[in-house]
């Protein structure tokens, strides 16, 4: 599978080294599933050949160490048709679940989304017709044939599986292109593909449940709660992909200006009693403290400011009653998207002044507004 999204700095495995300079990590999850199949082919190994013994288990290991050698392939081809496109490709993660490149931000089509997704798939069938080639070559009944033949199948299956027509998986790209090219929106596709995944994992988990009671006997125990296990990762890794793209849909709608509140400016010598006037004249602005500058730097407590004594009001500065805010904690009331988003992560603080071109104080931004417009949920009270 093909992921995109900046990549973690945790360590998440064992670097394996890199392809065409893609670092390949081999993720400490993959080793359940190493085990799972050791556990589950080793006997099945010995049962077919007992003279092999414990060494059966060496084989079912080397039938896991082929299908780790399977996803990678998978993986680096769509990690290398992404770098013939230019696109940044961060790494390679082998996984419990298969595996996923990382891609870093990128532009691209509907075309060549799809081809770097189909890329994986194609190496499975490409590696599965080796195999099959290879088969034909090695004397029947021997252990050979038997891991050749497993190593065909399992290709033939990551290959179809990864087809399926609905994200997480590579088929996936396929609905997301469709839709994208009919709507020339990437994410209206990706909600579509998401979806497509839903109802992916729904029918593959009847498809095992279901049969059996339709014949009058109970399903496999071990297969249902494998099916169950694949199924909701299928579940998680399409709905996360749906709404990340919801996310950015909203994007291009949040902007400083209309998520803002009122906001009025008065340099920090200002006298309490004047700013008492200001308070009273605008009763739903927040009043900001610029620097001699112009720069905003403060906002006033209206509770600080109230508790100051009459006969002082005249003496005591308004800065006096203000809270700082962070340094460099103002954005212009024209910034919107990704570049908003991007740039209020980088600063320290929840609460942001907001300046016209003229920079002028026209209004306060609250991070939980933000969040709030980003994410498509209210933003709780008091916040």
């Amino acid at each position: 599978m093909s992921g995109t999204g900046p990549g973690t700095q945790r360590r998440e495995g064992i670097p394996l080294g890199s392809i065409a300079g893609v670092p390949v990590i081999l993720a400490y999850s993959w080793f359940l599933i190493a085990a799972l199949i050791v556990a589950v082919f080793g006997p099945q190994v010995q049962d077919a050949f007992p003279r092999l013994g414990n060494g059966a288990y060496a084989v079912a290991l080397g039938y896991a160490i082929l299908l780790l050698l399977s996803v990678l392939a998978h993986e680096a081809a769509h990690a290398l048709t992404a770098r013939a496109y230019r696109w940044p490709t961060s790494k390679i993660v082998l996984t419990l679940w298969g595996g996923h490149t990382q891609f870093g931000d990128f532009r691209s089509t509907p075309g060549r989304s799809l081809l770097v997704a189909l890329a994986g798939p194609a190496a499975n069938f490409l590696l599965a017709a080796a195999g099959f080639g290879i088969l034909q070559l090695l004397p029947d009944g021997g252990v050979a044939e038997l891991v050749t033949f497993i190593f065909v199948s399992a290709n033939v299956l990551i290959g179809v599986f990864n087809v399926l027509p609905g994200l997480p998986l590579d088929g996936g790209r396929l609905v997301e292109s469709a839709v994208w090219k009919l709507t020339g929106s990437q994410e209206r596709g990706t909600v579509a593909a998401g979806w497509a995944g839903r109802i992916i994992a729904v029918l593959l988990l009847a498809a095992v449940i279901v049969p059996p009671y339709l014949r009058g006997v109970a399903p496999s125990l071990s297969l249902v709660l494998l099916a169950a296990l694949l199924c909701g990762f299928l579940w998680m890794g399409a709905g996360a992909a749906v709404s990340n793209a919801r996310v950015r849909l909203r994007l291009p709608q949040v902007s400083a200006g209309a998520l803002m509140e009122p906001a009025v400016s008065l340099p920090g010598g200002t006298p309490v009693s004047q700013a008492l006037r200001l308070a009273r004249e605008h009763p739903s602005a927040t009043l900001v403290i610029t620097a001699a500058t112009g720069q905003p730097e403060a906002l006033v407590d209206r509770g600080a400011l109230a508790s100051v004594p009459a006969d002082q009001a005249e003496l005591v500065p308004v800065s006096a009653a203000a809270r700082p805010l962070a340094a460099g904690a103002y954005v212009p009331e024209a910034a919107a998207g990704s570049e908003l988003v991007q740039y209020l992560a980088q600063l320290q603080g929840s609460e942001y002044a907001v300046i016209d071109r003229d920079g002028t104080v026209t209004g306060l931004l609250r991070q939980a507004a933000v969040v709030a417009a980003v994410t498509g949920k209210p933003a709780r009270p008091g916040r």
